[in-house]
Formats: structure tokens, C-alpha cells, sequence
């Protein structure tokens, strides 16, 4: 039997000068038919995460694509047993996905697309720079053999980090694969290296998702789980349902080692924000997983539970269409693209 919540990951570069005046119908058409998440709307298209009844999903993506720029936007669908958002977002932004390179115009210059089955054969080329374009804390919990990690905070790091690579800077241009998520931060990516005089760049169809979903777990080269920006926090092949958790209190994923720890109290802290955590944070805290463990017995959401830390904590950030928009904390209410790490109490990331 189908699980009852279909979500639906989507994106789509597009001129879309008008967005703004979409705003508010698409609230409507969300509302009208129980559909939550967050949509991402700017000059150069749309980008998001939605979930509700699959008949509600299907309408609101029926709407979007009556308009003909939009009459193609694709979609990536998944079910779970339960909500996955517990609130509806529909944003104006600068940028679908934040970069903040003016003149980049992914739906014209990103790089060469590779189908999943086809990916392998491209990466196992030695003359092949393999890239991932993802943050760090995504990274660390799985990637592809042999990827390169730029250790990065915050997508808009990646221009910086691509300037200061030795092996880019030369008058040959090498060759580069470069993958994400869901496929968006890999469109602004690729173009931006095209922008740069770079011919043989290109990227992964349909992200790490389509992958993990279409190619057999004996033939892959993907090591580890996938962190998606959804109340399942992470997935294997088959897009199954990964071994992780997210910390309530900064956003990191944790792994079964990191929930043993005798750092980790659920709701209130792990290992990753334990030392950053007074007695007054942890007391707030404490009383916010007292409501939610309440509402679960009484069967009800409590949205609480993915409210933000206390004020004076601060965040670590990220993001995909199945990856946020912009940056952020990695919570279940943001769109594809949007990318930066968990919070720490070093300081601020912005959104």
C-alpha cells in the first residue's frame, strides 16, 4: 500500500520576472488543498519542496504548470508515512539558489548533463576532476569514491574555493564532474566554471537522488547516506530511509555513534553543540522536548519541534530542492539550493 504523503522536490531556472505576483495565488492553491513545504520564487525561476495528499500535491503542481514557462518543471517524488512539513513558505528571493555571481544564467550555460547510468563510467576516468559541490556536514555523512570535498560552510564559498584550486587555474582547462542533492546547486555550478572558459564540465542528472534511486547498490559508487533537507534526514539506494537523526537543538545529522554519545539528550543537545549549550539554553530546551514528547501521546504535530534554538545560539546552516534555497539551518521546511552548514554558537549564518 502507498504511504499517505507524497512530496514532491522541484526546481526550475527560468525567467520569471513576475514572480513576486505569484506569491500569493500559489499561498492560496496550497492552502486550498493541504499542501505544505516551502516554494522559492525569483527572477530566475522556482525552486522547492512540497508534500501533502497526493491528489492536493498533483493539483498544485497541475497549477504551476499551466503557465507555459513552467509547462515542462519536473518533479521528484517520495512517500512517507507522515507529514514531513509542518508549515507552508512561499518566498521572494534574489537568487532560487544563492550564489551571488552576478550574470550567471544557469538556463543557458550549465554544464553537460550525465545520466545516473552513465555516471560511473565518466568518474572512473582518471583526467576526471570529481567534485562535491555540497557542505561539509552533508559530505561527511556520504559521497561518491574518490570526490573531492571543498570543505565548505555555505554554497556561496564555492566560487572562492574553485579560485583558489591549483589545478583550475592553469591555461589547460581539466575536465570536472560535479554533483549535488537533487541537480540545482549543480546548474550554478557548472555554469559558473563555464563562465570561466571551461569546455568539459559536467553534472550529474536528476543529483545524487536520481542515482541513489535508479542505480543497483551492486554497481554503485556511492559510499554512505545522503543527507536530503526532509524530516528523513537521510536516504541509501532505493532511497530508502537512512540510519540518521537530526539534533533538535543545532540541526547537525547525527549517526547511531553520535545518539549513544553521553553528550546526546534528545531535543536538547549532541555532540556536535553540546559545549556551546548553557543551563539556561538547555532548561529552555529541555521544556520545548517536554511539549513535544506531549503532543506526540496526544497524537498531535507540535511544530515546536522544528522551531529554531534559543536566541543567543547560533546557527550553523545549508540547503536543495530536495536541497534548500539560499542558507540556512538544515530543517525540513526549506526548499532545494539552499546550502550552508548547521549552527554552532560561533556565530550567525545567514539565510
Amino acid at each position: 500500500m502507498t504511504a499517505p504523503y507524497l512530496t514532491a522536490a522541484l526546481y526550475k531556472f527560468v525567467d520569471l520576472h513576475d514572480h513576486a505576483d505569484w506569491r500569493e495565488p500559489l499561498i492560496e492553491r496550497c492552502r486550498e488543498h493541504q499542501v505544505k513545504g516551502t516554494l522559492l520564487l525569483a527572477p530566475e525561476g522556482i525552486n522547492g519542496t512540497i508534500a501533502g495528499p497526493e491528489a492536493g500535491v498533483q493539483a498544485v503542481l497541475a497549477w504551476l504548470r499551466r503557465d507555459a514557462r513552467l509547462a515542462d518543471l519536473e518533479h521528484k517524488a517520495s512517500w512517507s508515512d507522515r507529514p514531513p512539513f509542518h508549515r507552508l513558505k512561499v518566498r521572494l528571493k534574489r537568487e532560487i539558489v544563492t550564489l551571488r555571481v552576478p550574470g550567471l544564467r544557469p538556463q543557458e550555460h550549465a554544464g553537460h548533463y550525465v545520466k545516473p547510468e552513465d555516471w560511473n563510467a565518466l568518474i572512473a576516468q582518471p583526467d576526471v576532476l570529481l567534485i562535491d559541490t555540497r557542505n561539509d556536514y552533508e559530505v561527511k555523512i556520504g559521497s561518491f569514491d574518490g570526490a573531492i570535498n571543498p570543505g565548505i560552510g555555505a554554497f556561496t564559498d564555492l566560487p572562492g574555493w574553485l579560485a583558489r584550486q591549483p589545478a583550475l587555474q592553469g591555461a589547460t582547462k581539466p575536465r570536472v564532474a560535479m554533483f549535488c542533492t537533487g541537480g540545482i546547486r549543480c546548474e550554478k555550478s557548472t555554469a559558473l566554471l563555464r563562465m570561466q572558459g571551461f569546455e568539459e564540465v559536467y553534472h550529474l542528472e536528476g543529483g545524487i537522488l536520481k542515482y541513489l534511486e535508479q542505480v543497483p547498490e551492486s554497481e554503485s559508487r556511492w559510499q554512505g547516506e545522503c543527507f536530503v533537507f526532509d524530516e528523513r534526514v537521510s536516504v541509501g539506494h532505493g532511497l530508502r530511509p537512512g540510519a540518521h537523526a537530526l539534533c533538535r537543538s543545532c540541526r547537525w545529522p547525527l549517526s547511531q555513534a553520535d545518539r549513544a554519545s553521553p553528550l546526546f539528550q534528545e531535543g536538547v543537545s549532541c555532540p556536535h553543540c553540546h559545549a556551546q549549550r548553557d543551563d539556561g539554553d538547555r532548561e529552555r530546551l529541555a521544556e520545548r522536548q517536554r511539549q513535544v514528547v506531549l503532543a506526540r501521546e496526544r497524537g498531535v504535530a507540535h511544530i515546536g519541534a522544528d522551531a529554531m534554538p534559543p536566541a543567543n545560539s547560533a546557527t550553523l546552516a545549508t540547503s536543495e530542492g530536495g536541497e534548500r534555497a539560499g542558507q540556512g539551518k538544515p530543517d525540513a521546511t526549506q526548499a532545494q539550493g539552499a546550502q550552508s552548514q548547521p549552527r554552532s554558537a560561533s556565530g550567525s549564518a545567514t539565510r
